[in-house]
């Protein structure tokens, strides 16, 4: 669940009525801005239980993933983390082996000494504070952009050094409202975490493609993972004479369930959304973003898929990779009908409409607002094409995984241009990288891919805005693509292991100069950079004051209505309820699934709905335990409308009493629109059930280790 937008970041949410069900909200202003709204829906807890600086809360148990790629919550005193099974993927892939395949097997580590590095670290917050009054003091109207971030910037800075003084904290000043408000973050970064457990792929991942972003669902989508602090608790590179962290707050886990109506809280990083984007920005979306995607991605999947149908290894080797891909081509879909389904762009318009009505009415406003409506229409219409470009670049040429690769070596051929003593020291930093960059590569593949997509930048970026030296390439070979990848591939050293490290154990300039790999990548990101890149960071920067004035002209306009920033990789909280929906008539949605549908799905012929034989055998003999609810079934998934994005994957759901009832890790297909136009009665967070993930562990698993270390509540 991960959205990136080019042009847009950190838009705004506005409500009107404030609806309890839509907005990312920061935790600090909870009290504030939504204790009671929370309260009268179920909440028991305190604002204060939920957010501390100086006391032990909710926030102390959640963790941000990397830099933010998915959300995470601690669970036992030991430092137990659970997550997504998407958001470990590739790391259960990357340990995997022919021999040892945990993606098809599972792993389960029965003791702490057989728990494997990760490759990522977690990180806490600490605290966050309001910064704006001090930012904003420095800043005004006349200002140009590159003015005004260069303020910005010295002040963030200055405020971020100030607030871990000598700790081994970490900080970071973040724009809300389109750099109208600015905030800091205060973070303890871990870096030894360690893989746990994961079930088989055939649970974590079950319904594949078909069944993602869809309701309802039957997937087990969960791993473990363990945070490791030295002696002191404190963090610390991977070793193995780290412990188990200690945390400030593990969740307690709840065997009550859940039912229609009850309270649901999300906390997690979301990543962005666009609430707020504009009707012009509607358009580019429709036109040309979303479709663009949509192509490029299908095109990449089919010969993945063809490839991977063919050789387990291959299967092995691009699962992760293929996962990645097909997540967000199917949203991009679901996108694009969302917004064609729901007319949001008339409602865009309308809004601003008003807003424009309202600017009308006062000369002060005028001369302040003056062009920022006109300014959306502009720069979309003079994004298109350079935005397009981009999307190409990265979609289609970078796609490429050699493309990409050669990218790599660009620092190296200038040292050994210019006849550095460095350029040894590079050689081998490229040496080291040689076993990640083939251990999950094929040939075969890549030159397929690099046959269509180079077909597809040739045929849909307009001719004049190719590189002239690529044109001449498809010219000389007459348009035939795959007669270009036969030959690019055949002299190419970049698509081959040993090739790449007989050429650094005495690497030549000229060798990367000469290869047509890198020369293609070099004409047409060089293109790039000169012609077009310019051009997008011009407009974009006109782009930047409209969308602030913009936030601001609402706010103003809309006193009455609460506001929630947009998502930016922050820690947010949403609440809402447990809650079914109508997607069109005469149909209706439970609230839940059971294990039953796990059966009824099954099909042994597709690999999507394969049910490995014990969990079938546990669901045939009702073998639920203490897992199952009051009417005997083994409730799998529920929904609720909690607001959530790419990001959130692997955020608790947390119920009023602070105890966690499930794992949040998907949306829904008919509100795919959602990130920018949130809609009620439609908007649903699909979550696994937290008792289907302790029946996992328990008795699919055996990891009984496990469940000891955990707090269950009945």
């Amino acid at each position: 669940m991960k959205k990136i937008s080019i042009l847009i970041a950190g838009l705004i949410i506005a409500f009107s009525p404030v609806k309890a069900d839509e907005g990312m909200w920061l935790p600090m202003f909870i009290k504030r801005l939504n204790h009671v709204d929370m309260q009268k829906q179920g909440l028991q807890l305190t604002a204060e239980e939920i957010y501390s600086v100086n006391n032990s809360s909710l926030k102390d148990a959640i963790v941000r993933l990397g830099r933010g790629f998915c959300t995470g919550e601690i669970i036992s005193d030991q430092g137990l983390m659970l997550t997504n099974h998407h958001c470990g993927y590739g790391v259960i892939q990357e340990k995997s082996t022919e021999d040892n395949n945990y993606l098809d097997n599972g792993f389960w580590a029965m003791k702490k000494s057989d728990e494997l590095p990760a490759g990522f670290s977690v990180s806490f917050l600490v605290h966050m504070d309001d910064v704006s009054s001090v930012i904003n003091a420095e800043l005004n109207e006349s200002m140009t952009l590159d003015e005004r971030n260069k303020v910005i910037k010295t002040i963030s800075d200055s405020l971020e050094k100030q607030a871990v003084g000598e700790t081994h904290y970490e900080a970071n000043v973040k724009s809300f409202f389109n750099g109208n408000e600015f905030y800091i973050f205060v973070y303890e970064t871990f870096q030894d975490v360690r893989l746990v457990g994961a079930p088989p792929s055939s649970i974590g991942k079950f319904g594949g493609d078909t069944d993602n972003w869809m309701w309802p669902r039957h997937t087990g989508d969960f791993t473990l993972f363990r945070v490791y602090a030295n002696k002191d608790n404190m963090p610390a590179e991977y070793s193995e004479d780290n412990v188990p962290y200690k945390p400030k707050h593990s969740l307690p886990i709840s065997m009550k369930g859940v039912k229609q109506g009850d309270f649901a809280m999300t906390f997690g990083y979301p990543g962005s959304t666009d609430r707020y984007l504009t009707s012009a920005g509607i358009s580019y979306e429709l036109d040309i973003r979303q479709p663009s995607y949509v192509k490029l991605r299908r095109t990449v999947l089919d010969i993945y898929e063809k490839e991977m149908a063919k050789n387990d290894k291959v299967r092995l080797q691009y699962a992760s990779k293929h996962a990645s891909i097909s997540n967000y081509w199917k949203y991009f879909k679901g996108q694009q009908a969302g917004l064609k389904r729901l007319n949001v762009y008339d409602k865009k318009k309308a809004e601003e409409d008003r807003l424009a009505k309202w600017i009308g009415e006062n000369n002060e406003r005028k001369e302040l607002y003056s062009g920022v409506l006109e300014g959306f229409d502009t720069a979309f219409t003079n994004l298109r094409v350079p935005n397009k470009l981009a999307i190409y670049l990265s979609e289609a040429v970078f796609r490429v995984e050699a493309i990409s690769y050669s990218r790599q070596f660009s620092n190296l051929k200038k040292l050994l241009e210019d006849k550095s003593d460095k350029a040894s020291a590079e050689a081998d930093r490229l040496k080291g990288n040689l076993d990640a960059q083939f251990k999950d590569y094929s040939k075969v593949i890549d030159k397929q891919v690099f046959a269509a997509m180079m077909q597809a930048y040739s045929e849909d970026i307009p001719k004049e805005q190719q590189p002239k030296e690529f044109k001449s390439l498809v010219s000389k070979y007459k348009g035939d693509f795959n007669k270009m990848a036969d030959k690019v591939f055949s002299k190419t050293i970049f698509a081959d292991k040993e090739k790449v490290k007989a050429f650094l154990d005495k690497p030549k300039a000229a060798t990367i100069d000469k290869d047509p790999i890198y020369d293609i990548m070099r004409m047409v990101f060089n293109d790039y950079m000169e012609n077009t890149r310019p051009l997008i960071v011009a407009e974009s920067n006109k782009l930047a004051r409209s969308e602030r004035l913009f936030s601001k002209g609402l706010r103003e306009m809309n006193t009455e209505k609460v506001y929630a920033p947009d998502a930016n990789s922050t820690m947010r909280l949403s609440y809402g309820q447990v809650k079914n929906y109508f997607p069109a008539d005469a149909v209706k949605y439970s609230h839940y699934t059971t294990a039953e549908g796990i059966l009824q799905k099954e099909d042994p012929s597709n690999p999507e709905f394969i049910v490995p034989t014990k969990l079938k055998s546990l669901i045939q003999e009702k073998e639920f335990g203490q897992y199952a609810n009051e009417d005997g079934e083994l409730v799998v998934n529920f929904i609720s409308n909690n607001d959530i994005t790419g990001g959130n994957s692997g955020s608790p759901v947390i119920n009023g009493k602070g105890e966690l009832i499930g794992l949040a890790f998907d949306g829904n297909w008919e509100a795919m629109s959602g990130d920018i136009a949130f809609e009620p009665e439609l908007q649903r967070t699909i979550s696994v059930d937290i008792r289907y993930v302790l029946f996992i562990i328990d008795k699919y698993a055996g990891a009984q280790n496990l469940i000891n270390e955990m707090n269950l509540v009945k």
